[in-house]
């Protein structure tokens, strides 16, 4: 529906079973779920879709083999389901991902998890292949029949250094276990969103739209694009604004003290032997600090991260520079004949992890579970989604709309379980992907290298992007003959797209990648401001603002 369509609908019917504040990937689950069962419900979030702390992730569906050391046994096996779920039902956004542990030792660790139960552990001693070897086979048991990736396998130091020439010399052992890679969460959580649209009028979804406050029965919306305030009145209201959570609480009325996040950073680094070093594989390991950290391939690229340092302001939440040459040290511990320099780094990002308040000694120790927190206020009731992870987004989502559904008196008419989102639906069986790209490419008379291309980004989803296509053919930016004017002018139009920088950072990862000039925004905006019909003055103030934000929030100077 269309952003006016819906201001309209509300100002006409301000009553609505459910108001979703936040949307982030739990809120765009909860709406989704809600949605495709009927309810009639309105998400919101003050900025865009995933453009607070779920846009900052690790892009990895895993099941968090570390946390079996603080005994979440529950959490893992969840979280283990839903990676398997996650590949299955976005298949053209998350991909199993080989991921690689390296260690130095054999016996060491052993205690860390029975002296950690009794709180006598601050800091762990260092991981030896033992404790890693235990912990994968309690992995790969949660995983159980229903298989959508490889067991793990353990190779030992001659192995090893065959398998990855580059790696630091005093390893023993390494491990190979899969978890999967999400290549774009924010395109994801997008169509997520757009899902739960698709279910029929009673689902709407404002971007740029802030909770203002409750007055008796109604809560004050502010649409953040006009400045007009809307009034709606909603018999319940899930808060998932992540590390905003206390902060909404409070607009409403309500002290609270549910989170207690950490900053969570990362960068991107443009190193093609480092790139080459570590394949298709993620490494996974533990730096000298104790801290777990990773390299990720990233297309042509390197996501270095990530730290956990505690924040008390999730809007103050930026990649500094000591957390840079952090980044930058940790590569030495796994390959130490590498080099890898700051004028290297492409991309920087940082967020908070929406974590539950505890009084911990370390990070490492605050749970990464979920709960619903209620409170009522006024006679409207309100549940805050607290914690969680990307990977348990739709078990989360889940137990949500279970405990809404009650509430409303309304039975649960469809699962997500099996749903199959955007681009994931319809998705080639594999080994015939090929063939899919080859008859697309004949029937619009377009590169098969092409098609392919865009297939890798938007998976089955290019079938109405090439349907929709005015030109009668694919036609490539001048510059960047990779992107085509095609799916800019399709994601402009189609996936509610405000400000240019929702195209550049959410809808695609044109901005993540580097090599973002002056001349790429300026022919992007051209596109855009025709597909949307802004003025002159207005697409220059797009393209200044979106400087802005490369230059303040990812320290990206755009010439």
């Amino acid at each position: 529906m269309e952003r006016n369509e819906i201001i309209a609908r509300l100002k006409e019917k301000p009553e609505i079973d459910v108001l979703v504040v936040g949307a982030g990937i739990n809120g765009a689950g909860t709406f989704m779920d809600l949605s495709i069962n009927g309810v009639e419900t309105l998400i919101i979030d003050r900025g865009d879709f995933c453009s607070g702390a779920s846009a900052t992730s690790s892009h990895m569906a895993h099941g968090g083999i570390r946390y079996l050391e603080n005994g979440e046994f529950r959490l893992v096996r969840e979280a283990v389901a839903e990676r398997n779920r996650m590949i299955r039902n976005s298949p053209h956004m998350v991909k199993p991902l080989p991921t690689v542990i390296p260690m130095y030792k054999v016996f060491s660790g052993l205690l860390n998890a029975p002296l950690k139960f009794i709180n006598l552990l601050d800091k762990p001693s260092e991981r030896g292949a033992l404790v890693i070897k235990i912990g994968l086979i309690f992995y790969d048991s949660f995983t159980g029949k229903n298989r959508t990736v490889p067991a793990h396998k353990f190779y030992g130091k001659k192995e090893s250094l065959r398998l990855y020439p580059h790696l630091n010399k005093a390893v023993k052992y390494t491990a190979l276990y899969y978890d999967g890679s999400i290549l774009s969460p924010e395109k994801l959580n997008t169509e997520i969103v757009l899902e739960g649209e698709k279910a029929g009028p009673h689902a709407m979804a404002l971007n740029y739209a802030s909770f203002e406050k409750i007055e008796g029965n109604e809560v004050i919306v502010k649409d953040n694009v006009s400045g007009e305030l809307i009034h709606v009145h909603p018999k319940m209201v899930i808060n998932a604004a992540g590390p905003w959570i206390d902060q909404v609480n409070k607009k409403a009325g309500i002290g609270t003290k549910y989170v207690g996040g950490t900053k969570g950073s990362h960068i991107i680094v443009n190193n093609p032997v480092l790139r080459e070093a570590i394949g298709e594989h993620e490494f996974f390991f533990e730096n000298k600090d104790g801290r777990i950290v990773l390299l990720f391939p990233f297309f042509d690229k390197v996501i270095i991260g990530t730290s956990d340092l505690p924040i008390d302001d999730p809007d103050n939440a930026y990649c500094t520079p000591e957390e840079e040459l952090y980044f930058i040290d940790l590569v030495k511990r796994v390959f130490p004949e590498i080099p890898i320099t700051q004028d290297q780094i492409v991309f920087r990002f940082s967020g908070v992890r929406p974590l539950e308040y505890q009084e911990a000694k370390t990070t490492g120790q605050i749970t990464r579970d979920h709960s619903i927190k209620e409170n009522v206020f006024d006679g409207v009731r309100m549940l805050s989604m607290v914690g969680g992870k990307w990977t348990s987004f739709r078990a989360f989502s889940e137990q949500v709309t279970d405990e809404a559904l009650k509430f409303l008196g309304k039975q649960r008419l469809k699962s997500t379980e099996e749903l199959h989102i955007g681009g994931g639906k319809n998705y080639p069986k594999p080994g015939t992907e090929k063939n899919y790209v080859s008859r697309l490419a004949r029937e619009c008379n377009c590169s098969v290298d092409l098609v392919d291309l865009l297939f890798q980004r938007y998976g089955t989803m290019i079938e109405e992007m090439i349907k929709d296509n005015k030109e009668g053919t694919l036609e490539v930016l001048k510059s960047d003959p990779l992107i085509t004017k095609n799916e800019i002018r399709f994601l402009a139009e189609k996936e509610k797209v405000i400000h240019l920088d929702d195209l550049l950072l959410r809808r695609t990862s044109i901005g993540w990648l580097g090599g973002i000039s002056l001349e790429k925004i300026e022919e992007i905006a051209r596109i855009v401001a025709k597909s949307l019909g802004w003025s002159a003055d207005q697409k220059q103030n797009e393209i200044e603002h979106v400087k802005k934000i490369f230059r303040e929030n990812h320290n990206v100077i755009i010439e």
